[in-house]
């Protein structure tokens, strides 16, 4: 499905149930199919809402340097539309910076956050070769190798068009630090201890920030722990989601 919004066409999953809206918002240079692991266990139990972040996937590229309050501003507007109210959020990495300043803003029954970062950090390898690595390593998840390589990092900063990569250096510069403070929800924290992209201390110093928030940590996992122990992800999202 797709909805024009601030000339940005988004493309977006809906499937489910009619209750308990929850949307995940996946992370920089991935798109839909990276959430749908997480996603299609809870349609059972859940109105499932998964977004091609603009730029990404399906969805088109914003016509002029987003930020990321623009990303949550086009995400409500999407939501008002579909008349979702206090949905749950599940962002990885770049979807969850997303997610941390929307909650910031509106109403927000939970939040789930993977690898989420909230000020700047430097990386080290591009988004295609972690993600790569990553699900070499990830039996169930092979298949996703052959999509990661067509699409995944497509658009990290050295091809990505200029408007994206100005749109990156402006995410990834960006803190909301005091922001994150005014997040009221109960809120879940899911890390590996060998992410490289946002280091595992983050985990801890957002469960200090946010009022009602726990940490959830996989030993030796990367920047997608979420994905290399999915049928532990999947069994902590139904327990801390009911």
């Amino acid at each position: 499905m797709k909805m024009k919004i601030q000339d940005v066409n988004i493309h977006y999953e809906q499937y489910g149930t009619t209750s308990r809206p929850i949307v995940f918002l996946h992370g920089w240079g991935q798109n839909i199919e990276m959430m749908k692991p997480i996603a299609d266990p809870l349609q059972d139990t859940h109105n499932i809402i998964i977004i091609d972040l603009p730029g990404y996937g399906e969805s088109s590229e914003p016509t002029t340097i987003w930020t990321v309050d623009d990303y949550v501003e086009c995400i409500h507007t999407l939501l008002d539309k579909l008349k979702i109210e206090n949905p749950i959020f599940v962002g990885h990495s770049f979807g969850g910076k997303i997610s941390l300043l929307y909650a910031s803003k509106y109403a927000v029954e939970k939040l789930v956050l993977f690898a989420a970062p909230f000020k700047k950090e430097i990386q080290t390898l591009s988004w295609k070769t972690k993600t790569l690595k990553t699900l070499k390593k990830v039996p169930i998840l092979n298949k996703l190798e052959g999509f990661a390589k067509r699409h995944i990092g497509s658009t990290d900063y050295r091809n990505a068009s200029p408007r994206m990569r100005d749109i990156l250096v402006k995410t990834v510069n960006l803190d909301i630090t005091e922001e994150v403070k005014k997040i009221k929800c109960p809120t879940l924290l899911v890390w590996g201890t060998n992410d490289d992209a946002v280091p595992v201390e983050r985990a801890y110093e957002l469960e200090k920030l946010i009022k009602d928030a726990g940490v959830v940590i996989y030993d030796g996992a990367t920047h997608y722990a979420y994905l290399e122990n999915l049928k532990k992800t999947i069994s902590i999202l139904h327990n801390f989601l009911d």
